[in-house]
């Protein structure tokens, strides 16, 4: 009786024992051991951190101020560049394009031809007049009629000397013959109306050489002008020919063929792409220790990491707002400081790289180290 007893207490007592060995919470599930508390000798590792990003910071503010004491920087910059267009000199029907959009073109290069029949007809005219003109004025090795009636004035006024000093001398001899009364008064009367009507002809004969003269200017002068306008159509049969100013790439076409262009419409746009540069816009409190010559670093949207090098070539004259269409009145009686941009321009060091081409309209980020 006493054995089975004290089984049944052992039994028991066996769960009581496991639940105070094993602690558990309301829910039934088994907590965790707790954390033993750090010995008092040993240090935090959270404090060193602290201090290491602390000083981090203060290196890269201090490196930040130095940099911002030698350095402008700026993200209101764009590549900028000539913008050429292409206009006729002349009207006429457009024959035929022989270039496209986007399409690069070398100086000299034919780009649009009208039709210049037109004008050839009046070239052929005009080297029509010039000729008979030439025959008018001559050359110099063939004469001409102007030259030749000049010279025959000049044959006139020989013969008309000649035929004055023969009647110089007769009435010399009359005036002798008469003093020792061996002519009469009527012959020497008449010698004296012969030297008279001499010396008359000899002085219109003068006078013809003057005018001949004046006539050789004349078809000189009417050479030069008939040369000119054979000149200024040949120069339009060549307009009708419109080619390219420089080398660059063709932008903006706007012409067909079999249409009707006049004197100044634009046809299309040559953008020269080896002749850009860069224009940023700085505060007016940024731009003390900006000079010309200062070197600058050159970060553009389209081409990410990689950095372009160019030099300050000069500073605007006025701010940009200035040249705005409205720009602003500050005598009016509402007032609001703003910070003005003046525009500063940057040339670019060395040619320009044909896998990563600067284009104007570009947006670009400049850091000009000042002197």
């Amino acid at each position: 009786m006493s054995t089975t007893t004290t089984a049944a207490a052992t039994k028991q007592s066996a769960p009581a024992l496991a639940s105070a060995s094993s602690p558990a919470n309301d829910e039934g599930q088994r907590t965790p051991a707790p954390v033993p508390a750090p010995r008092a000798g040993g240090r935090n590792p959270v404090f060193g951190i602290l201090a290491l990003v602390l000083l981090a910071m203060v290196g890269l503010g201090a490196r930040q101020l130095l940099f911002a004491r030698n350095h402008v920087s700026t993200d209101d910059a764009q590549v900028e560049g000539h913008l050429i267009p292409v206009l006729p000199k002349v009207t006429g029907f457009v024959a035929e394009v022989r270039v496209r959009d986007n399409q690069p073109v070398q100086a000299g290069d034919t780009l649009v031809v009208l039709d210049d029949r037109d004008y050839r007809a009046r070239w052929e005219q005009a080297e029509g007049d010039l000729a008979i003109s030439l025959a008018g004025a001559g050359t110099r090795t063939r004469t001409g009629q102007a030259e030749a009636q000049a010279a025959a004035a000049r044959a006139t006024v020989s013969q008309a000397e000649a035929d004055a000093w023969k009647a110089r001398n007769d009435l010399e001899r009359y005036r002798s013959l008469a003093a020792s009364n061996v002519v009469g008064k009527q012959q020497l009367d008449a010698a004296e109306a012969a030297a008279r009507s001499t010396e008359a002809r000899l002085q219109a004969a003068r006078e013809q050489v003057v005018a001949a003269q004046a006539g050789v200017g004349g078809a000189e002068a009417t050479v030069i002008s008939k040369r000119a306008a054979r000149d200024q159509t040949a120069l339009q049969v060549s307009y009708a020919h419109i080619v390219a100013p420089r080398a660059g790439v063709i932008s903006k076409k706007s012409v067909e063929v079999g249409q009707l262009v006049q004197v100044g419409q634009p046809l299309m746009s040559l953008v020269p792409l080896d002749d850009v540069w860069v224009v940023a816009n700085l505060k007016e409190t940024e731009i003390r220790d900006v000079t010309p010559g200062d070197a600058v670093t050159i970060t553009v949207d389209a081409y990410p990491g990689r950095k372009f090098h160019g030099q300050v070539d000069s500073l605007s004259p006025a701010s940009g707002a200035r040249f705005s269409l409205l720009p602003p009145d500050n005598a009016t009686g509402n007032f609001t400081k703003v910070v003005q941009r003046i525009p500063v321009k940057i040339r670019l060091d060395g040619p320009q790289d044909p896998s990563h081409l600067l284009r104007p309209g570009m947006s670009v980020g400049v850091v000009i180290t000042t002197r």
